[in-house]
């Protein structure tokens, strides 16, 4: 009878022995919410602290629908977290931790891109 073997390492110096397919299934379910350069621009600006709709978009110069939407979705990948405080709907980072994301995704397309002439 054949029999699967699951081969796992606990090798500390192998990063991929600690990367599960679910895992990278939830990772690529993130990187999607982070396609958009609007929808990074709101992140970086709700990092600061709470901001209302009307606040993002006064700051970020969209219109309400196109934040409204963008919230959306950032929710809907649980990146941002709601509160509402009578008529006003407020979002803020759900975890700090996407904001050093953001950074290090920054400074990767820096370096990589920075001898590249053409797309």
């Amino acid at each position: 009878m054949g029999r699967t073997q699951n081969i796992s390492s606990n090798d500390d110096t192998d990063p991929s022995a600690t990367v599960h397919n679910d895992d990278l299934q939830s990772a690529a379910f993130l990187a999607k919410s982070l396609s958009d350069g609007n929808r990074l621009r709101i992140l970086i600006l709700i990092s600061s602290g709470r901001k209302s709709v009307s606040a993002i978009v006064e700051e970020l110069g969209l219109s309400q629908p196109l934040v409204s939407h963008h919230l959306k979705e950032l929710k809907r990948s649980l990146m941002v977290r709601v509160e509402r405080e009578g008529p006003f709907i407020y979002y803020e980072l759900a975890d700090a931790r996407i904001l050093n994301v953001l950074k290090i995704l920054s400074e990767i397309a820096t370096d990589l891109l920075s001898d590249r002439k053409m797309f």
